[in-house]
């Protein structure tokens, strides 16, 4: 088992965190040796009224601000991200675990998410003339108002791209952000709020609120004015049902049972290769990677001859460092989980084609990747997410077969189609009940295009991220109408009926010369 050789600076970076100095606190341990990293302090109620009052104070004159001067300053944090990504690398390998490429994956990820909102945030934010209700007569502008404060609950898998590819957009629409990282990860968010301060973020205007989620997530959401909420289904559906309660808007990416569909015509090595990939990316634990394979009978056997192969060969990481193609799982519990759905499998009559163990000699959280074969409904690897490195393949005959399989399920998340066929590709994507779909990847294609919108259906959540509304999820549109000569009362001497008469002639007059 590998040692770790250097600790993170972690005392200055819990010192940004919004908690009081006597808090209570909880051990945080490496994934990678289950030696202790820091003890993370625990916000209070307290705290997070004294952190929301502050950004809501500090918010007022950052939403007075031109949006070039918000744009600026995202732009330095994009530049410090590059700059120092090293430490957020050693970062996201202390706290999660990660290998040392799917770190980079989530620092790449943060740039081009910066970069695509510093150049649209100017033309979303900017009012536009809209149609009055009298043309001429009643002018309109539609504004673009910050919402105030923005509770972002972001889990541990993806760390830096859940907390700052998320916090971008609400601050250049201009407002707070309150960010409760999960516990695990709370120096990785810390590290996002030092670039944003050093980047000229006004101080108060962002805040940590490190804490458990069943504790600190509902402080911050009966705080803020609108929810942005990445993890399980279940946690979803509370955090949906608290913020009705209130009115409150939320946007929330949540579970995925994602499935890849191979059609006849592919090229089997090069399938596998992007199979690899789309399956084990991260340790499996990706809410849009693949849990699913529905192989066509025609290239199943040769598919499998290319797939298993190279499953077999990635390397587990056992520390930090560009050695290992997949990290470690990132708890004991997260371990227990994933041993359990394969184990069951296999006592039901699954059969193990790769991987199916922990790995201890590794490391004390290290999963063999996994590919299981006859894998039936009785089993929960089947229908329920794993979030491991643990995929199920599925022979099937046809592409309708194949498409009626990947649907069969609640979640509607990411799903993925290989074959030499585009335009075959894209009309099957069409027939699938997903947020995204990528022909001829995983995930990456898709993700990475922060312009799209991203989002799931069905139990997979509510809302999106990226895009357009990606930012204007964070707004409400004002619209402000200025009424010229006539109003909408009798005019002209009529009674109110002629005046009735008049104003349907004159609706029904725009409606013919389509005005």
């Amino acid at each position: 088992m590998a040692i770790l050789s250097a600790r993170p600076a972690s005392a200055s970076l819990l010192s940004r965190l919004a908690v009081a100095p006597d808090a209570d606190t909880r051990d945080v341990h490496a994934p990678f040796s289950r030696e202790l990293l820091y003890r993370l302090p625990m916000a209070t109620g307290y705290d997070v009224a004294s952190a929301a009052a502050r950004a809501r104070s500090v918010q007022r004159e950052w939403a007075g601000r031109p949006v070039r001067d918000r744009v600026r300053i995202m732009r330095r944090f994009h530049d410090l991200v590059i700059t120092r990504r090293d430490e957020a690398l050693d970062l996201l390998q202390w706290e999660v675990g990660k290998a040392r490429a799917d770190a980079l994956e989530e620092v790449l990820d943060v740039a081009v998410v910066t970069q695509y909102y510093t150049r649209t945030a100017s033309k979303l934010l900017r009012g536009r003339r809209v149609r009055g209700a009298l043309p001429v007569l009643v002018g309109v502008e539609e504004v673009r108002k910050p919402v105030g404060l923005v509770g972002i609950i972001a889990p541990w898998n993806y760390p830096l791209t859940l907390a700052a590819s998320d916090a971008v957009p609400a601050l250049l629409a201009g407002n707070g952000v309150l960010l409760k990282p999960d516990p695990q990860t709370t120096l990785v968010a810390a590290w996002v709020l030092e670039q944003m301060l050093l980047a000229g973020l006004p101080d108060g205007l962002m805040a940590i609120i490190p804490g458990e989620g069943p504790v600190a997530g509902p402080l911050v959401i009966d705080t803020v004015d609108h929810v942005m909420f990445t993890g399980s289904t279940a946690t979803g559906r509370v955090v949906a049902e608290r913020c009705a309660k209130r009115l409150v808007e939320c946007t929330l990416e949540l579970g995925g049972k994602n499935a890849m569909i191979v059609r006849a015509d592919v090229d089997p090595a090069k399938a596998a290769e992007t199979a690899v990939r789309a399956c084990f990316a991260n340790a499996g634990q990706l809410c849009i990677s693949m849990e699913r394979i529905y192989v066509n009978v025609d290239v199943y056997d040769a598919f499998l001859a290319h797939f298993i192969p190279r499953v077999l060969s990635l390397r587990i990481a056992s520390g930090p460092g560009w050695v290992g193609d997949i990290g470690c799982l990132v708890s004991p519990e997260h371990l227990e989980r994933v041993t359990a759905h394969v184990d069951e499998a296999v006592a039901l009559g699954a059969t193990v084609l790769a991987g199916g163990r922990a790995r201890p000699d590794i490391g004390p959280l290290a999963f063999e990747p996994t590919v299981l074969a006859d894998v039936t409904e009785s089993m929960t690897v089947c229908r329920e997410e794993t979030f491991g490195p643990v995929a199920a393949v599925y022979p099937v005959h046809d592409d309708d077969e194949a498409v009626r399989r990947a649907n069969d399920t609640t979640y509607g998340l990411n799903a993925s189609i290989l074959t030499r066929d585009l335009r075959a590709g894209r009309r099957l994507a069409r027939r699938l009940r997903t947020g995204s779909v990528n022909v001829n990847e995983g995930y990456a294609a898709s993700w990475g295009s922060t312009a799209a919108a991203m989002g799931g259906l069905g139990d997979s959540g509510l809302g999106h991220r990226h895009g357009e509304g990606g930012l204007i999820n964070y707004t409400e549109p004002q619209a402000i109408a200025t009424q010229r000569l006539l109003g909408f009362g009798p005019r002209l001497g009529l009674d109110a009926q002629r005046w009735g008469q008049f104003l349907a002639t004159a609706v029904g007059t725009m409606g013919r010369l389509r005005i």
